[in-house]
């Protein structure tokens, strides 16, 4: 890989030299400084891939539109069905004529969705399926190897850890993160295109990081439990007492899967 693109003042126009990041405006707690959109294609290509067009919002989409400079869209790629990163694949479909390809059915417009193993096109440029369910039932992950890079959705952030949401799973998402460690290994990749926040040049420590974070949260929860700790509120007040309040419903949400996830075992 010829080296990663990554300006000082933040995620937009980062990546690598075949995978850009168009910034969507929707920055919050939970999307930190907005939904990342990634144009994927050879520098001189006629053809890319879009993936994560993001929320519905006109001026970003026009602006990713733009961006493409008569370049056709082979396919609009989802990580997930989650609103931030899907809101807008319609209406960039129609703006383009690209089919949505995606895991859940109820995303797909076209005749093909998504799965894992699966190869996509665009020109000399491919992206390989890998599904890590886990942040929701649909989730994947999309590699690079060209510049061997993995696209991340919200499976890992460029900075923070990962909500479970109400339609994800923890068991599923420990799992997911060990299957990309090992992979990560195995290919040597070196760097991680997420959906939110900015790009990470160490995939290794980034995944372990994730790792260990869950397994200690785990731990503190058990702890928390037997502290006296019953309800998802209450271990949210201790464990993530270092957490802004803003978040703490995000928290909650992971709390359930992680007791979910306890009770399992």
């Amino acid at each position: 890989m010829s080296g990663l693109r990554i300006p000082l003042d933040g995620p937009d126009g980062s990546g690598t030299p075949r995978a850009t990041n168009l910034l969507a405006p929707n920055p919050s707690p939970m999307t930190l400084e907005g939904t990342n959109t990634w144009v994927i294609g050879e520098p001189d290509a006629t053809a890319v891939l879009v993936v994560d067009p993001g929320p519905d919002d006109e001026e970003h989409l026009r602006r990713v539109a733009g961006h493409l400079a008569g370049r056709r869209v082979e396919a609009i790629l989802l990580t997930h069905g989650h609103d931030d990163h899907s809101g807008g694949a319609r209406r960039f479909a129609g703006m383009t004529g690209a089919p949505v390809r995606a895991l859940d059915p109820r995303h797909v417009l076209g005749e093909e969705g998504l799965a894992d193993g699966d190869v996509v096109t665009a020109g000399q440029v491919e992206l390989r399926v890998i599904g890590t369910p886990g942040h929701s039932f649909d989730s994947l992950c999309f590699w690079l190897p060209s510049d061997a890079a993995l696209l991340t959705g919200d499976t890992i952030l460029g900075r923070g850890t990962t909500v479970i949401a109400p339609d994800g799973d923890l068991a599923d998402y420990l799992r997911s993160l060990d299957r990309l460690r090992a992979s990560a290994e195995m290919v040597a990749a070196e760097a991680l295109l997420p959906g939110h926040g900015p790009v990470l040049p160490d995939p290794i420590k980034a995944l372990e990081g994730y790792i260990a974070h869950r397994r200690e949260r785990l731990d503190q929860i058990q702890r928390a439990r037997r502290e006296g700790a019953r309800t998802p509120r209450e271990i949210v007040e201790v464990v993530y007492a270092d957490v802004p309040e803003e978040l703490w419903p995000a928290a909650e949400m992971s709390v359930r899967a992680q007791l979910a996830y306890l009770e399992s075992l």
